[in-house]
């Protein structure tokens, strides 16, 4: 993982749409980025749902929500549209963005080892700076994580 007070590697990745997105075009506002494994899994169908499901919260408190696996354009697109997920899903099919935010590792599943992403959120400040960093994250807990993690920071 890469230390709270580090400033976010910044990158350019497409969309569900096919649209370039950069992390720099979202100073001003605070960024939840999540790394899951791929679409259409369980637990990555879970934690994006539970993100969508509390899209509004997000936006109330200033932060924008994106998404990013190894997953095609094509896959996200049918992902987002499948479970009418609203937020923005990233496609990152080199891993290069998946290695500079230090998510993309060794796994053992059954004895057999590969690479792949360990599911991890990032909170991105106003400014650019990462001021939350959590690893092997709960799917189906990790959106409502983030937003207490939000909330507690403004009580600072």
């Amino acid at each position: 993982m890469l230390n709270i007070g580090t400033k976010a590697p910044d990158f350019v990745l497409e969309n569900q749409n096919g649209e370039k997105i950069s992390l720099d075009s979202f100073k001003g506002k605070k960024v939840v980025l999540y790394f899951y494994p791929r679409d259409n899994t369980p637990g990555c169908t879970k934690q994006a749902c539970a993100f969508s499901s509390l899209k509004g919260e997000f936006d109330k408190r200033n932060t924008v929500v994106i998404g990013v696996s190894k997953d095609s354009v094509t896959s996200h697109k049918k992902f987002d549209e499948k479970h009418s997920l609203g937020f923005i899903l990233l496609s990152d099919t080199s891993t290069e963005v998946l290695q500079q935010y230090d998510v993309w590792k060794e796994k053992k599943l059954y004895g057999k080892v590969s690479m792949g992403v360990v599911r991890s959120t990032y909170i991105i400040d106003e400014n650019g700076v990462i001021i939350s960093a959590l690893e092997k994250v709960k799917p189906d807990l990790n959106a409502q994580q983030m937003l207490d993690i939000i909330d507690s920071l403004k009580e600072e």
